[in-house]
């Protein structure tokens, strides 16, 4: 039944390929709960969908692009009119890195490294259960050579 039911479609959808993408997308949407325009006889959804197709009970048209929008991960958004979103004077903008004015963005720029490192540092949690000797004091890397949390000193000491 199904190839009779193929045979009939061709006419329709002339493209073999994209006959099967189109059916298998209907009856995908049948399986969803989309209402079936044809007596289904006790068959399955492929079926019911290529019976669908070759009796012109859904227009290919429509199915095809229902097909694209489901596959499109990006859709299309028309911009908005120049007239629908006014552009705010200089005065009012918000300032925005590298691309206001240069001025501005030298002096955001004045963290030395030093400052950095000394920053995170201290900004880092110390994990109390591994960072202990067992006599609770501060374990500062004596069983493993570490001299101290710079990561510099370790780079130092390889060469």
């Amino acid at each position: 039944m199904a190839r009779v039911t193929v045979e009939d479609c061709v006419d329709k959808v002339p493209n073999r390929f994209e006959l099967v993408l189109l059916a298998a997308h209907r009856a995908r949407g049948i399986a969803n709960g989309s209402a079936i325009t044809v007596e289904p006889e006790n068959d399955k959804n492929p079926v019911i969908a290529l019976r669908e197709i070759a009796d012109q009970m859904v227009q290919v048209s429509d199915m095809r692009e229902g097909l694209i929008h489901s596959i499109q991960k990006n859709v299309e958004v028309d911009e908005p009119e120049a007239a629908a979103a006014p552009v705010l004077a200089p005065d009012r903008r918000l300032p925005m890195l590298g691309r206001d004015e240069m001025g501005r963005d030298g002096v955001i720029d004045t963290m030395t490294e030093e400052q950095l490192l000394r920053g995170l540092e201290s900004s880092t949690p110390s994990d109390t259960s591994s960072s202990t000797n067992g006599r609770g004091e501060r374990d500062r890397g004596e069983r493993d050579g570490r001299e101290g949390r710079d990561p510099r000193d370790r780079l130092d000491r390889n060469r």
